[in-house]
């Protein structure tokens, strides 16, 4: 993994932060990349009491046990992916401390801890047709009736594995991606937003 100083956005080369400045008048859509968000792949027993705790003490999260759901605690979010499986987002200036005091509770548990930033990419889409924008490549019913916000699902964009997150009833999405596939992913969606107008959100 480079170096933290080292490293950039998937996108970097694609010189977002001057084409955010751009007038889009009435965009009924709005595309961003979260740019050097801390990511942490956690995997463990949710049934164990002691798993349960020491992710707790830690995160003051206790792992969510409802699929597809997620849950926030102050600026760390926890995503379910899995019965025995949840992605960690963070703000990438506390991942390292965050693995380390979470590594550190969680030994002697049957739990595993990976660091998974520099290989995703985040995408943000919002506005009144994020929406119809994402339904013409995922297959999911994103109706808000089962698509709540604050749901996530693993599934497909067009022709990539992403995880979606509805954040909000807006409606926002953060869309993640392998890093390889985030200039594809923004593509796509870039494209696929033209009927509506597409801006560019200042880079977070």
């Amino acid at each position: 993994m480079a170096e933290r100083y080292r490293r950039r956005s998937a996108l970097a080369h694609l010189g977002l932060e001057v084409r955010a400045s751009a007038a889009v008048p009435h965009a009924g859509v709005v595309l961003g990349e979260c740019r050097m968000r801390g990511l942490l792949l956690l995997r463990g027993d949710v049934a164990s009491a002691g798993f349960r705790s020491a992710v707790s003490e830690v995160l003051g999260l206790v792992p969510v046990a409802e699929p597809l759901t997620t849950a926030r605690k102050r600026d760390v979010t926890m995503l379910w992916l899995g019965p025995d499986e949840w992605l960690l987002v963070t703000p990438d200036r506390r991942v390292d401390r965050i693995e380390r005091t979470l590594r550190d509770a969680l030994a002697g548990q049957r739990a595993a801890l990976t660091e998974v930033s520099h290989g995703r990419a985040i995408l943000t889409l919002s506005g009144p047709h994020a929406r119809a924008v994402l339904a013409k490549g995922c297959p999911l019913d994103l109706h808000p009736r089962e698509f709540a916000p604050g749901r996530c699902a693993r599934s497909r964009l067009a022709r990539c594995q992403a995880l979606i997150h509805h954040v909000s009833a807006a409606p926002a999405f953060e869309i993640h991606v392998h890093r390889s596939f985030a200039q594809y992913a923004w593509t796509w969606l870039m494209d696929a937003g033209q009927e509506f107008g597409v801006r560019i959100a200042p880079m977070e």
